[in-house]
Order: structure tokens, then C-alpha cells, then sequence
């Protein structure tokens, strides 16, 4: 890893993120986001997936775009000021201090972080409590601005599309330490949205060949 590489990997999930907010129609941009990071993490010297996998790699197994799991939702800010600090493994200590609680109705509320670190950025993981192993056990990042995983809102609001939901690098190689979802972004249903681990028996998921 070099730091000219992770700025081409920044820069290329960057524009995956940028062409996500201009697309109007949500479900064309997810499978256009699915496409390009599939092709990004096969592909590029910075992926997680490790280098003696990517030959075989042919993308995340990612569940059909579902429109109830789109939300553009008020950050409630009036919220206990909490601070978290995560060791990961190319950052060091990443702080967060929580900046506010998003209300996704069917789902639950996911609290909204802030990176106390300079430069910023909103983080929203989630994390569900299912067993199946389909979904990464420590959660799923739906949100990381500071590494270009932005999928709008303004005005205090959040689109929050769970459909978006991406698994962290560790779950692709353990040589990696994220932050995981703390317990205030833990939902009690399944989020059937979104990157997963393996299939589910029986359910056809995007870009899956009959």
C-alpha cells in the first residue's frame, strides 16, 4: 500500500459515491454501485480482498434492492454526548463521538457518529442480530464519509439506504481491525439489504445468472 494507491482507491470509491447522489433513480444506481465495487475490490492493489484471492474473485453476494429499506431521515441531535475510540488497522485510534440518532421506521434507530479526527465525517454502521451468517456478525458500514461513502441528505437529514450497506474490509481479511458497529447502531430485526457474506438458500440476489 502505497499512499498514491489509496488516493486512486479514495478517489475511484469517491465518484462510485458521486454517481450514486446524481442518479434519480436509487435501484439504478445500486446496481451500478454493486458493479463498480465488485470490479474495485477484484481489482485493485488497496482491496481488502487478498491478492492471492482476487483472480477468483467474482464480486460480494448483494441482496435485491428492496425500496423499504430507503430512508431520508432527521438526525435528532438532542442526544447524550458519548465518545468511542476504536483502534484500526491502517488509521491508528479512530475516535467518534456520537452527533446524533437517526429513526428508520421497521427497522429501528442507528445512532450517527462523528470522526473526532481532523477532517471529519458522519459514520453510520448496522449491525442485525441474525444468526444465519448471511450479514458480516460485526456489521455493515452504510455510511463513512471520510471515506467517500456518502449518499446525501442536506438540510438535517440523512439518506440512509440501507440497500448500500457494505461490509467492512476485516470481513474479507482478518489482517484487518475496523470499527464495528457499537450497540446503539444493533437493529433486532434482519436487514435483508445490502452486501452480504454467502447466499441464502432459495433467494436469487443481484447479478446472479440463471
Amino acid at each position: 500500500m502505497s499512499a498514491t494507491s489509496l488516493l486512486d482507491w479514495r478517489r475511484r470509491v469517491a465518484a462510485i459515491y458521486a454517481a450514486v447522489r446524481a442518479n434519480p433513480d436509487p435501484a439504478a444506481a445500486h446496481a451500478d454501485w454493486q458493479a463498480a465495487r465488485s470490479q474495485l475490490l477484484g481489482t485493485h492493489q488497496d482491496s481488502p480482498v487478498p491478492a492471492e484471492e482476487r483472480g477468483g474473485f467474482t464480486g460480494v453476494p448483494v441482496a435485491p434492492y428492496d425500496p423499504a429499506m430507503r430512508f431520508t431521515a432527521e438526525v435528532y441531535t438532542d442526544v447524550e454526548r458519548v465518545r468511542i475510540e476504536v483502534q484500526t488497522g491502517t488509521d491508528g485510534i479512530a475516535a467518534f463521538e456520537r452527533a446524533g440518532v437517526v429513526h428508520l421506521p421497521g427497522v429501528g434507530d442507528l445512532d450517527v457518529w462523528w470522526l473526532a479526527s481532523y477532517g471529519g465525517g458522519i459514520f453510520v454502521p448496522v449491525r442485525d442480530t441474525r444468526t444465519d451468517g448471511a450479514t458480516y456478525p460485526g456489521g455493515r458500514y452504510v455510511i463513512d464519509t471520510a471515506k467517500g461513502a456518502d449518499l446525501g441528505g442536506d438540510d438535517g437529514f440523512l439518506v440512509v439506504d440501507l440497500n448500500f450497506a457494505y461490509n467492512p474490509s476485516c470481513a474479507y481479511d482478518p489482517a484487518w481491525a475496523c470499527p464495528l458497529a457499537p450497540p446503539g447502531n444493533t437493529v433486532t430485526v434482519p436487514v435483508n439489504a445490502g452486501e452480504l457474506m454467502r447466499p441464502v438458500p432459495g433467494q436469487r440476489y443481484s447479478g446472479e445468472r440463471t
